[in-house]
């Protein structure tokens, strides 16, 4: 694995994914996971880069991906797996409201895509 892209990659996809997170939680859909006084930004960024890493580690030491399609399809998966898994634990202990639950994954896999397609190319460029 090449750890210069691994870390590129890994940082080109958490900001990537802060700022969609922000589009789509903070802008478009709101109600879905609504801002308390006990939100704490810093542990949304670490969760961003995290996932970001997550998909440049896999792009990079397993699946040699630096097509930017490739990425766009196999990011889609992983937010698709991602969405689903976090939304069974989020509903897990509250009132399921099925609407919220398709709503958020749908967003994870949308993305979970672009997110890929970021570290695909950020992997291509640096090969």
């Amino acid at each position: 694995m090449n750890a210069k892209n691994f870390i590129a990659g890994g940082i080109v996809g958490g900001i990537v994914n802060f700022l969609l997170g922000w589009v789509f939680y903070a802008k478009l859909f709101p109600n879905i996971y609504p801002e308390s006084a006990q939100t704490k930004l810093e542990f949304i960024a670490l969760g961003c880069f995290t996932f970001g890493f997550l998909i440049s580690y896999i792009f990079n030491k397993w699946a040699g991906i630096s097509n930017p399609m490739t990425g766009l399809y196999a990011g889609a998966v992983i937010g698709l797996f991602n969405g689903l898994s976090m939304n069974f634990y989020i509903f897990s202990n509250k009132a399921l409201n099925v609407q919220n639950m398709i709503t958020d994954i749908v967003i994870n896999i949308v993305i979970g895509a672009i997110i890929g397609l970021a570290v695909a190319f950020v992997n291509g460029k640096m090969k």
